[in-house]
């Protein structure tokens, strides 16, 4: 099942950390990473993940098996805004938000194959 965070305003580079940290791993072990991460992303990927989940289990699966098969965060919308210069120049100011995908995949026993949902 998935899920999307859009237009989420922080640097991508800090948001991968976390990301990277709970890629691959089962649901309960990513939110509890998650919860003891110190990094002000690791509140928005909480809230992603348990939507996710609420998605999964809406569809029957089993919550159990899922995991973390794929977390991607990318470019969103920009805003520019313009900053006043010297001698009556402007220079602009681009503010980048994000997106962050989510899909959890089912394994169906120990060692088994990842699928993708």
């Amino acid at each position: 099942m998935k899920a999307y965070l859009k237009n989420y305003r922080q640097a991508p580079r800090k948001v991968r950390l976390l990301a990277d940290l709970v890629r691959g791993k089962q649901v309960a072990d990513a939110l509890t990473t998650l919860s003891f991460a110190h990094k002000r992303a690791a509140g928005p990927l909480v809230a992603l993940l348990r939507s996710a989940l609420a998605n999964a289990k809406a569809a029957g699966k089993n919550a159990e098996t899922l995991f973390v098969a794929r977390i991607a965060v990318d470019g969103g919308v920009t805003q520019t805004r313009y900053m006043p210069r010297a001698r009556g120049s402007a220079s602009p100011l681009r503010r980048r938000a994000r997106n962050i995908s989510l899909a959890l995949g089912e394994r169906a026993g120990r060692g088994a194959e990842r699928q993708t949902s």
